[in-house]
Parts: structure tokens; sequence; C-alpha cells
């Protein structure tokens, strides 16, 4: 000790206080307390990471700490997560291997390490992403011991917590892949805290401005959701006492991110969100057969004294959610003339929420609950879908994506089981979740015993009978049909198989018309026949062969002679004309490359945005917007919103090549937007609406669509703008016209 400076000596002090704090709240857990193990793996990590710094200047170990607190506070996981947690940058970042750790520790945290280590970036080539690549390794892991998603979800939201001492870029991809992957994560294994925590996180790092705005609006509205809060419950609270239940209510305020993206769907300002404030009655049952009861005893009771929204009970107590959330929701009308949510759940059901799974491991002394067998369901779905030899790690990701955030229904078979398939599920969802070969001999499906087709998209409570047929096969379409991970995966296997074969008959069917021909079978005589086709590619042109989709005739005869006449003609031109654009492009090649560094943020100025950049055709981004950069395939900088789904995938997928970049126009250049006017027909109302957008702002406007209906009238306005505030601008012009209810800027 006695050399070291000051700062180190500081050092050591807040990493030990640190780890103090962290065995502190491992003790007060109901876990065993195996302290000997968790401060084995702290100083093997301590040591490992010594001397090391992560960006913010702290010491790297207080990150694994914070990890761990993290898994043991908020996860509620034992010793082998903690301990995993404290490891889980030691493989990646220092010269230990997992061997060593399996040594040392045991198999079991070596395999948890092991799926928190990164595959070392090298081995895919440019092509994948292996960002998809590792979040492949870690469900593969997952899929055998759940622990390892539980830990990587706790690591993210430490990283997001610590996200302001990134670089601009660096935040992108880091928040992007968080909304994209991590936050349906969490919310799939009923981590809601969590889950919450991670898209306002996220949200707060791409639109910093919106953030703060809602927050603040939030703050100012606070004494009066107070008010109410403190009104609407107060007779709740009486009629409980006189139940004699023990309990507590709690407001739940909607969260900023929630309120943001439900502002954006429905088209509504903040002012007209009114579901900002739910009810919370959490309650002690009497005993634990009786809590199924109590819920419905404490509903009657409150329904009494305001009046319940007939279509808005959900009960989830006797149906649970796949992810273990248990609650009765009732939705009441309150004195002042506004719906509220109740919230329904006993101290059990509120751990569960708040938890997720790690609180089944708390409640779960006897044997395993039955909640395990939807968790079991669901990992068994990533399984398979794995085990299917995908070519692209990126589809994948979409496909686990599908079943994250769906909500669910529940369905019965023909003889009255039920069964949970997510919501906006097809009869042929159904069919593929039955039995692979019930859903590829599908034919048709009767729900509630009338015959539907199997795009037919199923309610909860329906029966649904699969009618099956020895002779049907798979078809291209039915991708389209289904919606749910599982069916899409299997379909997309069988028809690959399909087309493998039908290839291999092309390729046959192909060399012997060549033969017949007599025409060498080369890649330039297969390539023109493939463009006179309009194939995509050579696989597609050989599968559409083998499949009789394509005959070889007389058309493909004439190709092939009018190639061999021509062919030294079209060399003549190749060799003299291509040369010297070849050259200039070499020499222009260079140049660009050098400008782009993506550690930088990228000023995009009028000159720019007309010569070098474009503008994504997918969300129509114009200055003022939040906006990111997107170095593509052939070194082009694309911009995108930064809430555009596409940009969503990109960040995932390809966070590498994400620049930050900010405006720097000047109202020179113009750009197209879509405006969306809703509001109630008068007389001259037309004109009020040009007479604003030309005469007050000077805008020119480049089509304008509206129709009445009974009364109501929508439009929808094309209009030149420079920038993101003339939009707003146009927008709160529009909004003063007396009988102009909505006025929102939309897509297209």
């Amino acid at each position: 000790m006695e050399n070291l400076t000051p700062k180190e000596i500081a050092d050591e002090e807040m990493i030990n206080q640190a780890f103090q704090e962290l065995l502190n709240d491992y003790l007060a857990t109901k876990h065993r307390k195996r302290v000997e193990i968790i401060t084995k793996a702290f100083n093997f990590a301590n040591q490992a990471h010594k001397g090391i710094k992560r960006r913010s200047g702290e010491p790297y170990i207080m990150h694994p700490i914070a990890v761990a607190t993290i898994v043991c506070n908020e996860i509620g996981l034992g010793s082998t997560s903690i301990c995993a947690a404290l490891l889980h940058d030691v493989v990646e970042d220092t010269d230990y291997t997992v061997e060593d750790i399996e040594n040392i520790f045991g198999p079991k945290i070596a395999q948890i390490v092991d799926g928190l280590t990164k595959i070392s970036g090298g081995i895919f080539g440019d092509r994948a992403s292996a960002q998809a690549e590792n979040f492949k390794k870690l469900l593969l892991t997952m899929s055998n011991d759940i622990r390892v998603i539980l830990i990587k979800i706790a690591d993210r939201l430490h990283n997001m917590r610590t996200l302001g001492s990134m670089l601009p870029n660096k935040q992108f991809k880091i928040a992007g892949e968080t909304l994209y992957i991590y936050a349906p994560l969490a919310n799939r294994l009923g981590l809601y805290k969590i889950k919450t925590e991670l898209e306002n996180l996220s949200f707060k790092y791409e639109h910093p401005e919106e953030f703060a705005e809602i927050e603040e609006k939030l703050t100012a509205t606070a004494a009066q959701r107070d008010k109410v809060f403190n009104d609407f419950t107060a007779p709740i609270r009486t009629q409980l006492d006189k139940m004699g239940l023990k309990y507590r209510i709690l407001a739940r305020v909607k969260s900023i991110y929630s309120i943001w993206n439900k502002m954006q769907t429905k088209h509504v300002p903040f002012e007209e969100i009114y579901d900002l404030l739910a009810v919370r009655i959490i309650f002690e049952p009497r005993n634990q057969e009786e809590e199924l009861n109590d819920c419905f005893d404490i509903y009657v009771s409150i329904s009494k004294i305001y009046k319940p929204h007939p279509d808005r009970l959900r009960d989830w107590v006797s149906h649970p959610k796949a992810n273990g959330y248990q609650a009765l929701h009732v939705t009441l009308m309150g004195n002042n003339g506004q719906w509220i949510e109740v919230q329904i759940r006993s101290e059990r059901m509120n751990d569960v929420a708040e938890q997720g799974f790690a609180a089944h491991w708390k409640y779960k002394e006897g044997g395993g609950s039955e909640d395990e067998g939807e968790l079991e369901k669901w990992l068994k779905t990533i399984k398979e879908i794995l085990d299917d030899p995908q070519p692209d790690a990126i589809d994948f990701l979409d496909t686990i994506k599908l079943n994250l955030f769906a909500s669910e229904i529940f369905v019965f078979t023909p003889k009255g089981e039920l069964k949970t398939m997510p919501q906006n599920s097809t009869a042929l969802d159904f069919a593929f979740s039955l039995h692979t070969d019930i859903g590829s001999h599908c034919i048709g499906a009767k729900v509630n015993h009338k015959l539907v087709p199997l795009s037919h998209k199923l309610q909860s409570g329906d029966q649904v009978e699969i009618l099956t047929s020895k002779s049907q096969r798979v078809q291209p379409q039915w991708e389209v049909f289904a919606t749910t991970a599982r069916a899409r995966a299997k379909i997309a296997a069988i028809l690959r198989k399909e087309r493998k074969a039908n290839q291999k008959i092309g390729e046959d069917l192909l060399s012997e018309f060549l033969k017949k021909e007599e025409v060498r079978p080369d890649e330039t005589v297969i390539e023109k026949l493939r463009k006179l086709h309009n194939s995509k590619n050579e696989e597609e042109f050989l599968a559409a062969i083998g499949s009789k989709a394509i005959v070889l005739s007389e058309i493909d005869r004439n190709e092939l002679k009018e190639k061999q006449t021509s062919n030294w003609k079209k060399y003549l031109t190749f060799s003299f004309g291509n040369n010297n654009t070849k050259e200039k492009q070499e020499e222009k090649e260079p140049q660009e490359k050098e400008k782009i560094n993506p550690k930088e943020i990228l000023k995009l100025t009028e000159e720019s945005l007309q010569k070098k950049y474009i503008m994504a055709e997918c969300c129509h981004p114009i200055p003022g917007d939040d906006v990111l950069g997107y170095i593509d395939e052939n070194n082009r900088i694309i911009i995108h919103k930064r809430q555009c789904p596409v940009a969503a995938k990109l960040k995932s997928n390809y966070g590498n090549r994400i620049i930050a970049t900010e405006w720097d126009t000047h109202k020179e250049l113009s750009f197209l937007v879509y405006i969306y006017i809703k509001g109630i027909d008068s007389m001259g109302l037309l004109n009020e609406v040009t007479q604003v957008i030309s005469r007050q702002l000077n805008v020119n406007i480049r089509k304008l669509a509206i129709e009445t209906n009974d009364g109501i009238f929508e439009g929808k306005i094309q209009l030149w703008v420079h920038d993101a505030e003339d939009v707003r601008a146009i927008c709160n012009n529009l909004k003063k016209i007396q009988n102009i209810k909505q006025v929102t800027r939309i897509e297209e």
C-alpha cells in the first residue's frame, strides 16, 4: 500500500466500499449465504481489470460491481449469477480464458460467462452483422440457462445509466439496440421496471428535446394529478378498510417513452393523453387460497363506488400472461368525468410484475409453478428457430422480435383445451403451434364452427379446428399470413428446402438445354438468360426453371444465337469505353473515404445535402428532425430519422456504421412534407387553410386532398418547407383556425 498515489488509494476505497454494499445487499436476500465464492469472484475480477479505466474515468471494476448489484437487487438472483456478473467482462477484455474460469469457479459460472462474452469481430467478414451474431450466441446460451440473458439485461441497464460519457455515434447505436432488443426482452421476461427504465433512457438520448418537454409537462401537471388521485382513492380506502384488508394504494404515472409513443401513433398532443394516471391496489390476501377471490371482491366493492367500463375488464388473474404477469385491470369512470384504470394485485403478484421470472424462484419452494411452462415454451421456440440453419442472423433477430412484444389471446381447441397465442395470430399460426405436420398440410380452418381462410386473424375466446389434406404443400404466400416466430421459421425452412431441390432440377434442365444448343455453360451465358427472364439472381433463376415457372424455349435460343454473333463488338466497346471511367473512379474513391470519421459529429450543410448525402426514402427527414447518418456498403451516407424503423434495425445490426449528425442549414433548400388535418366542416374552411399556408407563411403547396363525411373533414396537404421549424409554425397556425381539431405531420 505504501507506494500508492492518493488517487489510487481513493479508488481502492471506492471499489471496496462498492463491493461491501453489494455483499450487504446480498446478505439481506433470502438466498443461501455463499459469501466466500462471491468474494473470490470479486478479487479475481479486480485483479484482472486492475489499472483499467472506463471512459468516465472511474476504475473499470466499478462496472461489474454495478451490474452484480443490479442482478442482486433489481432482478433478485443468487450467488451464481452475482459471480458471473462480476466476471462478465474478464474473458472479453483480459488474457484469461473461459477454461481458466471453469477451473477456478466451476462449469456453471463458466458457461454463463461464456454466453456473455462477445464473439471477436474478425470472423464474420464485413457483410454479416457481428451485433446480430453476438445476440444469437447470447440466446443460444440462454436456452440452456435463462440467467445469461438476465445478467445481460443488467449489464445493458448499467451501460444505459452511464451512457452520457460515450461518443454520440456510440450513444445512438447503444440506445437504438436497447429499444430494438433489450427492452422487449426485459418485457418478455416480466421485468417491467427495467423495461420502462431502458425505454426512457434510450428515448432521452435519441430525442433529448422531446424528453425534456414531456418531463416538464409531467412536472407541471403533477399537483393536479395528485389531487385527482387523492379524490379518487378516498372512497376506495374507506371501502377496503371496511373489508378489513391490509393494502396499499399507489399512483402509477405513464412513462415518458410510452407517452411519446402514444403521441406518435395516435397523432395527439400531450394534453389529449388521458391515461397518464393509473391506480394500483396492492393487498395481502387473507390466505393463499383466497387470493383470487380477494381480487374479485375488491373489484366488486369498488365498482359499487364508480361505474366500470363494460369492455375494459382484463382478467390476468385466472389466465396469467406468458411472462407470468397476474393482475385484475378494471377501468372506472371517476367523478371528474375521466376513465381511470385500476390494477388490483396481491403482494405476490406485484413482486412477479416488478421482477418477473426471478420472483417465481422466490415463491417456489415446493417444486415448479405452472408459469415456468410458459417460459419453457418460449425458450423452446427460440431453440427451434436457432436449430434451423438460418443464413442470416439479422432475419433471426426480426423473427425473435415478433414474439417479444405481442400481447396474448386465448383460443380453444375442438376438445376445449386452452392455448395461449400471441395477438394477431392467424389460423395458420395456430396450425403450426399444434405441430409442424399439421401446419404444413393445413388447407383451412373452422373458427367457432365457421369455415375461414388460413389468413384469418384469431380473437380471444375463439374455438379453432384445423382442416388438413395430405396433398397440401407449403405455399410461398404463407410467409405473409404467418405472424408468429415459430410458424414463420418453419415455413421459411420448408420453402428453403424445396427451393434447393428445385435449383438442383433447374441446373439439370438448363445444362441439358445448353447441350442441345451446343453452347458452353459458362457464367456469361447463364447471366444473359437470367436477365432475359428478369430473375433477381442465379439461384432464383435455376429454382424457377426447376419448378417449371420458367420454361426454356425459342426465345432463349434466339438470345443465345444473338449473343454469339455480336460478342466481339461488345468486347471492343468494353475495353475502350470503360477504361478511363474506371481510373477516374479510382481517383475519386480515396478522397471520399478520408473524410468520414465516425467518431466526429457530421455537419449537414445545404451543399453537402445536395452533393454527398442521401435522404432516406423510408422516413423523409428534413432539417431540424432528430437524425443520424448510416454509412452504406458503397460508402455513401444516408440520413435517417432516429425513430425510423429502418434506422432501428441498422442501429441493432450495423451499429459501427452509425454516425452522429447535426444540422447546419440556413433555409435555402426546400423539402416535401405531408401534413394531416381533421376537423368540423364549415363554409370557407379550405380558403382559411390555404390563406394561412400561402399568405401568412409564404409556403408553396404542392398537393391538397380533402374529403368530408357527415360534417367531418379530413385532409392531407403536401408542402415545400425548409425545416422542422417551418412545419411547427404551420401546424400551430393551422390549429388556430376555429374548426380545425387536429393537425400533425405524417410520413406520407
